[in-house]
């Protein structure tokens, strides 16, 4: 698969970053980071992203669902040092939006990933609330 395009590996395009580090169960018998465990860190970066957004209300009332998820990888990822995860919302409609993520270890890009979330009110689609809305917009990508 083709890497991604090189605009969306500059880590200044997005607002929002934090470091999460791996656990030793997360390497494989080669010492490298699963990729599923890398999926578990992305994840762990999408929700810290949420709480940003939260913009001081409980982000634990939010119900969003994963809708598709698609991950690149572009180098592998060692234990034990952190990954910066860097986020950024890509897009934004009536009930879904989407979040790109760049993971970066020890100052090289290793993973890109595009997650597109839908907020539910149970078991189907529901519109944003304006309050995501206004929490997310500093943190949408910069061009």
């Amino acid at each position: 698969m083709a890497k991604p395009d090189p605009a969306l590996l500059d880590p200044a395009r997005y607002p929002f970053s934090c470091l999460v580090p791996p656990r030793y169960g997360d390497l494989d018998p080669n010492r490298h980071v699963n990729n599923v465990a890398l999926t578990s860190i992305l994840e762990e970066g999408r929700l810290r992203f949420h709480q940003a957004c939260a913009a001081g209300a409980s982000y634990l009332a939010w119900r969003v669902m994963t809708a598709s998820s698609a991950v690149e990888y572009l180098g592998q990822v060692f234990y034990p040092d952190p990954l910066e995860i860097f986020a950024a919302g890509s897009t934004v409609g009536r009930s879904s939006f989407g979040i790109a993520q760049l993971a970066f270890q020890q100052g090289r890009p290793v993973a890109y990933a595009h997650t597109v979330m839908v907020w539910v009110d149970g078991e189907s689609p529901c519109p944003i609330p304006d309050s995501f809305r206004a929490g997310m917009a500093p943190y949408m990508m910069r061009t």
